[in-house]
């Protein structure tokens, strides 16, 4: 079994949010992609502390896929430095986890298209 990692970003709109998730998905570097949002961030930046709603993504990928994936947000995204935080997933369901993988493999592209496990990514 594959080491599956969710890999975080953060951006200033839904519609960029979803951008990111939907490129990353057809580009097969995350399996899955979850966006949540508006939420608060407060952070320093060029000397000011700022206030800002974002929204944030929840990538699901494959440990071989990680760089893949960061190259991807880093090209993609508008920010000038984007957060991009990966964690290791130690436990979950075999299935799901197997889906990642395969969803994720750098062959997948060529395999018919599979369904998750359940019913929600």
């Amino acid at each position: 079994m594959a080491d599956i990692l969710t890999v975080l970003t953060t951006t200033g709109s839904s519609e960029h949010a979803e951008a990111l998730a939907r490129g990353a998905v057809e580009r097969r570097v995350a399996a899955c992609a979850q966006i949540n949002g508006p939420v608060t961030s407060v952070y320093r930046w060029e000397d000011a502390v700022q206030t800002d709603p974002e929204w944030q993504v929840l990538f699901k990928t494959s440990e071989a896929r990680y760089g893949a994936l960061e190259a991807y947000v880093r090209e993609a995204h508008d920010y000038d430095v984007p957060e991009i935080i990966a964690t290791p997933v130690t436990h979950g369901s075999a299935d799901y986890l197997r889906w990642v993988a395969e969803e994720t493999a750098p062959d997948a592209a060529a395999q018919s298209p599979s369904e998750p496990p359940a019913a929600s990514a």
